[in-house]
């Protein structure tokens, strides 16, 4: 009697986990036929040019002249890219991660002159452009093609700024410090975005000696009733006038966050109060009154 309970068991447990890895391989081959799909789709947005490009911009704080923009690509929304996070979270771990980007670019500094037609702008203004650090040291993309796009569209070096995120974290800093010093002898300029929101972008702003400091907005959200955040933001500011160089507050949303920010020296901002994201290269403005998101 116990030898057959014993039997029932090993077959009960074997039927189990036989269930159980067939589960396992219909759930692996789902998740492999949605990747196929969003890779397809992704392949026929770079294809199509199928990305809106929008243009956010940055004032300096004390005259409110519009200095530059950040140029921002956003999908369309669909089922398999509900959102644009969930776009550039498969993007970055696909395997078309210098593809897309290249193709970002390209797109963006396009448009970027087109609208700079479009409207009057001074021949300096600037172009902020999103790059992920992993593709600077990609020896193709520091073939001269971005040199030559640019004299195609009669864009200046000067006027580009490489914008590096905290969200891709720069491993070999002895390595990244040689490659933007070559794109720096070409004129190109370097922004690190993010700072403040983790170890890696105050670890950049030591090694890299960026053009420019963006102050992540979780530093700038309410900053005025924040003592930390107002202590922490005055560092990096002490920081940025030792190592020449300039700060930008990005997420500026109320006109109490703009006046702090202001009086503590900060050169340039960014956010909803200033001027959102548009697909025409919009002027920003100082805020008069309280702008909430």
């Amino acid at each position: 009697m116990s030898s057959q309970i014993n039997t029932d068991l090993l077959a009960k447990i074997e039927t189990s986990t036989l269930c159980l890895y067939f589960k396992y391989l219909n759930n692996r081959r789902k998740r492999e036929i949605f990747y196929y799909k969003r890779l397809k789709e992704l392949r026929n947005i770079m294809k199509q040019n199928a990305l809106d490009t929008y243009f956010q911009p940055i004032i300096q704080l004390d005259s409110g002249d519009t200095i530059g923009y950040e140029a921002l690509n956003r999908p369309a929304i669909t089922d398999l890219f509900p959102n644009t996070e969930s776009f550039y979270e498969f993007v970055g771990k696909s395997n078309q991660v210098f593809l897309f980007e290249c193709f970002c670019r390209n797109l963006s500094l396009k448009r970027f002159k087109d609208r700079l037609h479009r409207n009057e702008h001074p021949k300096n203004t600037l172009l902020f452009l999103n790059i992920h650090p992993h593709v600077l040291l990609d020896s193709h993309y520091q073939s001269g093609e971005t040199l030559q796009i640019l004299t195609e569209l009669g864009i200046k070096p000067s006027q580009v700024v490489f914008e590096l995120t905290e969200k891709s974290a720069v491993t070999d800093f002895t390595l990244f410090e040689k490659v933007l010093s070559n794109y720096r002898s070409q004129g190109f300029r370097i922004a690190i975005d993010d700072v403040g929101s983790g170890y890696n972008s105050l670890k950049s702003l030591v090694y890299l000696k960026p053009e420019f400091i963006k102050l992540d907005r979780s530093l700038i959200q309410n900053i005025d009733k924040n003592l930390e955040q107002q202590q922490l933001v005055k560092l990096i500011i002490d920081y940025a006038k030792r190592s020449s160089s300039e700060t930008i507050a990005e997420g500026i949303e109320r006109k109490e966050e703009f006046d702090f920010v202001r009086q503590q020296g900060v050169h340039y901002g960014q956010g909803y109060a200033i001027g959102k994201p548009q697909e025409e290269l919009r002027l920003g403005r100082i805020p008069h009154v309280c702008c909430e998101s």
